[in-house]
């Protein structure tokens, strides 16, 4: 019996993605795609929401590639401009699932601590939750099996009583490791179509 449902939030419930920003800053596509790839990537910007500073970490990569120092700065200068807004498809779900009064509901994220505060002053859906896990706060991140045991202690979950819905396939595999049951995240429609299947919704 599900009880407790637990949300992954960039590319879940919040449209953030750096092509938002870089498709200003770089119009031409394959160099776009070659920027996000190869300088600003995502492992490196996974380590700024394990707890590395965003300071740091910009100052590491600029010392590799100072040719590309303006548009590495830009990462987190312009960060805010890389969230388009809510997934208002999964929003609602959420809300429907709040409603229901039938589960609680958690959030464990990958998210720097720096730019979390951003987040929270633009979503107030992010007040919605029972708790929140976020990366960059506990210095450690998905798909780590110590950072999903966190929440479980931290909030008395049982794994085979929890839903994890991620859009990360790699964050996935690593929930149902600990038993946890899943849903790799691909659309809204399709989430609620899942969640119907598993009498949640």
């Amino acid at each position: 019996m599900i009880n407790t449902i637990i949300f992954d939030l960039g590319a879940v419930l919040i449209d953030w993605n750096p092509h938002h920003l870089y498709r200003k800053l770089i119009t031409d596509d394959e160099q776009r795609q070659h920027f996000l790839d190869n300088i600003c990537t995502s492992d490196w910007n996974e380590e700024q929401d394990a707890g590395r500073s965003l300071k740091e970490g910009t100052e590491v990569l600029i010392a590799k590639h100072p040719e590309h120092e303006e548009n590495i700065r830009a990462f987190y200068s312009r960060w805010d401009e890389m969230l388009a807004g809510p997934i208002q498809g999964t929003v609602d779900v959420f809300k429907a699932l709040k409603e229901s009064g039938k589960y609680k509901i958690y959030a464990l994220s990958n998210w720097s601590a720096e730019t979390f505060e951003i987040a929270q002053s633009k979503f107030d859906f992010l007040n919605w939750f029972d708790g929140l896990v976020v990366s960059g706060l506990e210095k450690i991140r998905k798909p780590d099996p110590a950072f999903y045991q966190l929440l479980l202690d931290r909030y008395q979950v049982k794994p085979d009583e929890a839903l994890f819905i991620d859009d990360n396939y790699r964050n996935i595999l690593a929930a149902e490791a600990l038993g946890i049951q899943s849903i790799h995240f691909t659309s809204a429609e399709e989430l609620k179509s899942a969640l119907k299947k598993l009498s949640v919704l």
